[in-house]
């Protein structure tokens, strides 16, 4: 395998399992980012090169024409494998370019982006037969009246462009629970300058939050996958997985196979979808067009999709898979969980007893690892400078 796998991104977790899962299989790893500071992901030993490159978004032709030039001095082309939404869209906007130097799945530019923009993808679902949950967009007429017999309160205000509206606001959603609530929101969006919708909520505690993982062939054929419920997430209700279990759901396959091909997607995709604990009915909420969160969880059921990916790119695929039963294995972010916990018991959503019951479970964990524990080490690192005053650079 004379192919480097090129992962960027790797202040954060995903970059790490990315690295650790490519690595264990002999794949040459290189971890791009445009700065040393917490660059935990990188200290693994699974890391064999470590490159800086110019900041994605502050001077992207000059970002991408870094890893073009890196791309020239190798002797077979690298594997491309963002593991962050930004650094995803700008791959995306520069695929023609990108793909005449790395190896990535997705060969229809646009289409990443489109499956991420909440707009783009509501459209995509509609027009595939998902369902979505209900939706008004802020120009739309009699604006207000929908709101309240279509949508009703507490309803979410949520952008088109997660990553930017994440990166402006540091969470996913507005929550509003009333008219005043939402034109503070709606104003907070327009003066950041940032598209928002409104949305109705899918009745149903975190635990009815589940996820379709799987991987399509240049074929557009789903070859590897696994289905996965979430407990809990941070921040609660409405962030990202930090206590998710692997689970045997054959309703999500159905939904989300039968869309993504129809949708002639490529690579590694997982779907979100909550189930309505009124009616049963599983909505799509949103679709992660690079590797998840808890992508230590699906290397551990033995879905590697790093690798999966990278082996297809270099034209030895693997074989197909399928997780059709329930290992109960968890994927556990225990830094976060903790501030989730205590804001599930403050606001009642758990007690305490339920939340040590659904620990003992054998787990995947985000970062700390006996075999490779320099990541975990300059992890919490980081978190201690910040503690006593450290701050982190944009």
């Amino acid at each position: 395998m004379n192919n480097k796998a090129v992962v960027l991104g790797n202040n954060y977790y995903i970059g790490l399992s990315a690295i650790r899962g490519l690595g264990k299989e002999g794949v040459h790893t290189v971890a791009v980012d445009y700065s040393e500071e917490d660059r935990y992901g990188a200290a693994s030993k699974y890391c064999s090169e470590k490159i800086l490159v110019p900041h994605y978004k502050k001077e992207t032709e000059a970002f991408i024409q870094a890893l073009i030039d890196y791309a020239k001095r190798q002797d077979e082309k690298p594997v491309l494998i963002p593991c962050h939404d930004t650094y995803l869209e700008v791959i995306d906007a520069y695929l023609e370019d990108i793909k005449e130097y790395y190896l990535i799945p997705q060969t229809e530019p646009g289409l990443a982006s489109r499956v991420m923009n909440k707009d783009t993808l509501h459209a995509l679902a509609v027009e595939h037969g998902v369902k979505v949950p209900e939706t008004v967009r802020v120009n739309e007429p009699n604006f207000e009246k929908r709101i309240e017999e279509e949508i009703k309160f507490p309803c979410l205000v949520k952008p088109f462009d997660s990553p930017a509206f994440v990166k402006k606001f540091r969470k996913k959603i507005f929550k509003v629970h009333n008219m005043e609530e939402l034109h503070d929101a709606l104003n907070q969006s327009k003066e950041a300058n940032l598209e928002v919708f409104v949305q109705r909520i899918i009745p149903g505690f975190d635990d009815h939050m589940y996820t379709f993982d799987a991987y399509l062939n240049q074929d557009s054929k789903v070859t590897h996958w696994t289905t996965c419920q979430k407990l809990r997430q941070y921040p609660i209700n409405f962030g990202a997985s930090v206590y998710t279990i692997q689970k045997y759901t054959p309703e999500i396959f159905e939904i989300g196979s039968k869309f993504l091909e129809g949708i002639n997607y490529k690579g590694f995709a997982e779907i979100e979808f909550k189930k309505d604990e009124e009616t049963g009915e599983y909505y799509l909420i949103e679709i992660n067009a690079r590797i998840t969160n808890f992508n230590q969880l699906l290397y551990k059921v033995g879905l590697n999709f790093p690798y999966i990916t990278y082996r297809e790119m270099i034209g030895s695929p693997l074989e197909p898979k399928a997780l059709m039963e329930t290992t109960n294995r968890a994927f556990w972010y225990g830094y976060e969980d903790l501030l989730a916990v205590k804001d599930y018991i403050k606001t009642g959503q758990l007690k305490s007893s339920e939340v040590v019951k659904s620990l003992f479970r054998p787990k995947a964990y985000a970062i700390f690892s006996l075999s490779d524990p320099k990541p975990g080490m300059a992890f919490m690192r980081n978190r201690v400078s910040k503690l006593f005053g450290g701050r982190r650079k944009n």
